[in-house]
């Protein structure tokens, strides 16, 4: 038997990029799964068998509704990695109120709205999980990223608070924490660069292991993280970065 084997897992921003890379993981490893996004359509990367919700995170009502569809879809919930987000570039003093509010509406309000609607029905469940994407921005200080930054640094916290709060539930609730990782979120950074190709050659160096990191190297980690295999693993994060948030190598001669 695969290890999410028997498991029902909803998983928001899974149309493209690392969030299609975990629902991917999760049904080659056995688990049913729902994708909840904002695409209007499913994507044409959606794996066989995975269900699809369209829901805007920012909206109450909508993620209710969403989560509520997604649980009599799946007869039920164990698992719920919190995937969608935002990003935005530009230091502190860059940065407008607006871009402020919404990137923190979406990359932590919106992770507290889908939790908050899923978690009568993880309490139900005997493997109840939940897997936050946090990002490297969370525990390193990077330029020109103060509003993500702080919005991953506040999910990092967030995900502990729950973890705790959890506890009494039997739910476990841990964070993957990517480094800058092969997507089109970052694909459309580089077109945007004047010189692509010679940003794409920083971000790598900017990597101790000296590229960027694989969707599916994410996707792995959270798999592991849902699975009965993490049962004592909660409040964690887990950094697949390369290297960044912790090594200083000798610059390569």
């Amino acid at each position: 038997m695969s290890e999410l084997t028997g498991l029902r897992a909803l998983i928001t921003g899974g149309a493209s990029g690392i969030g299609a890379a975990i629902a991917l993981a999760f049904r080659a490893a056995g688990a049913a799964v729902v994708v909840l996004d904002m695409a209007a359509s499913p994507p044409a990367g959606l794996p066989d068998g995975a269900g699809y919700l369209r829901a805007d995170i920012t909206d109450d009502a909508a993620v209710r509704a969403a989560v509520d569809a997604a649980v009599a879809e799946l007869g039920g919930l164990d698992v719920l990695v919190n995937n969608a987000g935002i990003g935005a570039r530009g230091g502190v003093a860059d940065s407008t109120d607006e871009e402020w509010l919404a990137v923190l509406n979406v990359n932590v309000i919106g992770t507290a709205r889908v939790s908050r609607a899923a978690w009568p029905y993880l309490r139900e469940s005997s493997h109840a999980a939940v897997v936050n994407t946090s990002s490297v921005a969370a525990t390193t200080g990077l330029p020109q990223r103060a509003v993500y930054s702080a919005s991953k640094g506040a999910v990092s916290a967030l995900t502990r608070a729950m973890a705790a709060d959890g506890l009494a539930d039997g739910i476990r609730v841990n964070a993957v924490n990517p480094g800058t990782a092969d997507t089109p979120w970052v694909a459309r950074l580089l077109d945007a660069a004047g010189d692509p190709d010679a940003e794409r050659a920083a971000l790598a160096a900017r990597q101790p292991h000296g590229r960027l990191v694989t969707a599916d190297e994410v996707a792995q980690v959270v798999v592991y993280l849902a699975s009965p295999r993490a049962g004592s693993t909660t409040g964690a994060e887990f950094a697949v970065d390369g290297g960044l948030s912790h090594l200083r190598p000798r610059p390569r001669s």
